[in-house]
């Protein structure tokens, strides 16, 4: 991929086809791929308790982390609880559910363990309803479940909350796509 001085990988003149050097990757590859295997081999020495502590913290810190890409805060304890929930994993007393953190932890869940299967259509926008279940994002009605498009005369815009103003009044236009 040619990065240049682009901000946003869509900005990509080879976007999104793009060319890689797979000898300059193998190297990195194989360390990965060794230490998953090292990694794997640990977790096969534990008991199942433990390897599903492992599991739920490898994953909530997995949803908490790719909501702060975005400028969301998530609350530690109800992505834990909700994973836990899903997973059958008892970590005692659970938080109170959320329902923007279930369809984030809904969506990297089945990102996660449904790796393998194709990113179809279908699936994409499943993921965009279980972000938006009330059919609103903040106090803007959105369309859901669907593409954007420009029917209203406008170019589809990704909107994002000024930080660290927290209020739904506040936004600014942060890419306007062609």
């Amino acid at each position: 991929m040619n990065s240049g001085d682009n901000t946003y990988i869509w900005q990509a003149s080879d976007w999104p086809a793009w060319r890689y050097d797979l000898a300059l990757l193998a190297e990195p590859l194989v360390a990965v791929s060794r230490a998953q295997g090292l990694l794997l081999g640990r977790l096969a020495d534990v008991g199942m308790a433990l390897r599903d502590q492992a599991s739920l913290a490898a994953l909530t810190e997995d949803v908490i982390r790719t909501s702060e890409i975005e400028g969301e805060r998530l609350d530690a304890d109800s992505v834990r609880s909700s994973i836990a929930r899903r997973l059958g994993v008892d970590i005692g007393a659970l938080a109170p559910m959320d329902r923007h953190v279930e369809g984030v932890v809904e969506l990297v869940l089945d990102a996660t363990t449904g790796c393998e299967a194709d990113l179809t259509v279908s699936r994409l926008l499943g993921w965009h309803a279980a972000l938006f279940p009330t059919g609103y994002s903040g106090l803007s009605e959105i369309r859901v479940g669907t593409f954007r498009d420009d029917a209203g005369g406008e170019s589809p815009r990704v909107l994002r909350r000024l930080q660290p103003l927290r209020r739904w009044s506040h936004e600014q236009v942060k890419q306007v796509f062609p």
